[in-house]
């Protein structure tokens, strides 16, 4: 309509033949004649009045278009169409399509037409919010889609490498690295190291929401990993991921992830590395190169930008750097103790039943209730076996506990050398001392029913008699035994005349 008010000024301020405005505006003579028909049968004058835009400018110069060019065809109602197929997995286009033409068989669009048209009202639908980043306050970060090869150099194994990316907001400025794979280890290593190569901390993180970063995926109110949140907590920074399915939340990521794929990624394809530290290496080396790589259409380079605008304001680094935690929940069993990677370690016993969560570094297991320390042991990985605290015990268990060989055997002595000979005995039956621990309790406690010497004295028999176990001593005491003295002397002279007897043949009665 802009050529039609021009039309109108050259013909009537300005002039004009109609073919000196036709040849001013470029276009045909007969246009230009049918423009200013129009305008006169509307008793268009010039100038035209101010009220009038271009909308009532076509209105008045073609009304027979405007009224009478209505459409044929019935319009689908889009937004229950719309509805309907979120609603039900089972509903297609197709499906909505032949319900509409069952309302209107005379007057409905064709499947092609009515597909068409639903996907411009779709897109007419669509909002998107430009986003404006403030220098250091947002880092995305998210992982390449493809993979690079790693070659192991003894066997020949190929491993995958997975790519790892950082962007910050304002400036662009991009980290990349490789690690083996996405799990919470690598995951948080990669963090640690693009911090470290950013050379500061910005005050929001923005992941996607891959399972190492949310335990618990939800729209308004994700569940952080605890481990992720500990890394937050050391860098004094927040976790805030993406709306799950849009990615237009993290667009930097995305934008980053693609410059990565075709700038690092793509060129190191025909590469063979042996090492992973060797593929960091190059990787390295390509994320300065594009760093330093000229904007095509903003001033500056990624690096220049991160120099002016991010770096001056990120938070300065700890001064270590974070150690990767392993946390848990886990729940105290009845014996007091929790297991971690098959090894088990105690807690306080007044904790049997309830849950605790474990912290586990390198060498450590930090054991906490309610926020508060509990209990602290070396880390052991040993599969299978305790690591336990005396304190950890009830009082009736810490006797048990304090049980030995030499606990036994200095007991032992104080009742007697044949006491102490016969648990030595009863020690050494079994593979492990532990094992006999029981029967020797059970022993020793003959000496409060029958005291120290008779005790000592049963045991003495017992050697004597070559039966020296438990049984045998307490029917000596029950018997009596233990009272009558044995005549050692005569023993050996009847066993003496037995072996003279007349019965009894020599080594001269065989030859």
């Amino acid at each position: 309509m802009r050529k039609i008010k021009e039309i109108l000024r050259l013909r009537y301020e300005v002039g004009l033949s109609l073919r000196g405005v036709s040849q001013s505006l470029n276009i045909g003579y007969g246009t230009v004649t049918d423009y200013i028909k129009r305008a006169e049968q509307a008793d268009l004058n010039w100038p035209i009045p101010s009220h009038l835009d271009e909308r009532d400018l076509g209105l008045l110069l073609f009304p027979t278009q405007t009224v009478t060019g209505q459409r044929r065809f019935a319009e689908p109602d889009f937004l229950t169409c719309y509805s309907h197929l979120k609603k039900s997995k089972t509903v297609t286009r197709h499906l909505l399509w032949q319900e509409y033409r069952q309302q209107h068989p005379k007057d409905g669009y064709s499947y092609a037409q009515f597909c068409h048209r639903f996907k411009e009202w779709q897109g007419k639908q669509k909002r998107s919010m430009r986003q404006i980043h403030i220098a250091g306050e947002k880092l995305f970060v998210d992982y390449a889609g493809p993979t690079m090869e790693v070659v192991n150099p003894d066997t020949g194994e190929l491993r995958t490498a997975q790519i790892f990316v950082a962007v910050l907001g304002a400036s662009s400025y991009t980290f990349a690295c490789a690690h083996w794979s996405q799990k919470l280890p690598d995951w948080l290593d990669a963090h640690v190291q693009a911090l470290t190569y950013f050379g500061g901390v910005p005050e929001i993180i923005v992941p996607d929401n891959l399972k190492s970063a949310v335990s618990k995926i939800h729209r308004y109110d994700p569940e952080i990993n605890a481990s992720y949140l500990q890394l937050a907590e050391h860098y004094q920074t927040a976790i805030i991921p993406a709306r799950p399915l849009k990615p237009k939340d993290k667009s930097k990521a995305e934008i980053g992830v693609q410059v990565v794929e075709r700038w690092i990624i793509a060129r190191l394809r025909h590469q063979q590395f042996f090492t992973l530290s060797s593929l960091n290496q190059a990787v390295r080396s390509l994320v300065d190169e594009l760093n330093d790589k000229p904007f095509q259409k903003l001033p500056g380079t990624r690096r220049s930008q991160f120099k002016q605008l991010d770096k001056p304001v990120l938070r300065s680094l700890p001064s270590n750097p974070y150690q990767y935690t392993d946390i848990k929940r886990a729940r105290v069993h009845i014996d007091y103790h929790i297991e971690y990677d098959k090894h088990y370690y105690s807690v306080p016993h007044h904790l049997v039943k309830q849950e605790v969560e474990v912290q586990v570094c390198d060498n450590t297991v930090a054991i906490y209730h309610h926020g508060q320390r509990i209990a602290s042991h070396l880390r052991s990985y040993r599969k299978g076996t305790h690591t336990t605290l005396r304190e950890h015990m009830p009082e009736a268990h810490k006797s048990v506990h304090d049980w030995s060989p030499e606990r036994f055997l200095k007991w032992a002595d104080n009742i007697g050398s044949e006491t102490r000979a016969v648990i030595s005995l009863l020690l050494q039956q079994k593979r492990h001392p532990e094992q006999n621990y029981r029967r020797v309790l059970a022993l020793l406690s003959n000496a409060k029913k029958y005291g120290n010497e008779r005790l000592n004295n049963a045991c003495g028999r017992a050697l004597l008699i070559n039966s020296p176990t438990r049984s045998s001593i307490e029917s000596i005491l029950k018997q009596g035994l233990d009272k009558v003295v044995i005549e050692t002397d005569a023993m050996m002279q009847q066993e003496l005349a037995l072996d003279t007897h007349e019965n009894v043949r020599g080594a001269d009665y065989y030859h």
